[in-house]
């Protein structure tokens, strides 16, 4: 019998997700990473495999940006939606990743929706 890591145990919640998830076109799927230093997100048409959309923290602290993880996590999903927006995109799926959805993630998902994303 072997204990499962946290790693293990969020890419088995991030799997029983995907399996019900999916972006198209019209409805990408809003997906986001988080790592020890910052944050990620990308708007997916699984469809096609592509990458519509993407923004993350270190473009941000090239531009100087500088902040708390949670601010930089909500300036990232500002920008994301930004993006989206000039794509001609609104609706989409969101995709916590198997993280759970407070915190960085939450802030995230906060500031996209503030930034006219629906979902």
């Amino acid at each position: 019998m072997s204990v499962a890591t946290k790693r293990q145990l969020r890419e088995r919640r991030h799997r029983r997700v995907r399996g019900r998830i999916s972006g198209t076109a019209e409805r990408p799927r809003l997906s986001v990473s988080r790592s020890n230093h910052g944050i990620f997100g990308q708007l997916i048409d699984d469809d096609t495999g592509t990458t519509l959309a993407s923004a993350n923290w270190v473009t941000l602290r090239k531009a100087g940006v500088t902040g708390s993880k949670m601010e930089q996590a909500a300036l990232v999903g500002k920008k994301l939606a930004e993006d989206a927006r000039t794509e001609g995109i609104e609706n989409v799926v969101f995709d916590r990743g198997g993280y759970l959805y407070h915190g960085r993630v939450k802030a995230f998902a906060d500031a996209a929706r503030e930034g006219g994303l629906r979902f």
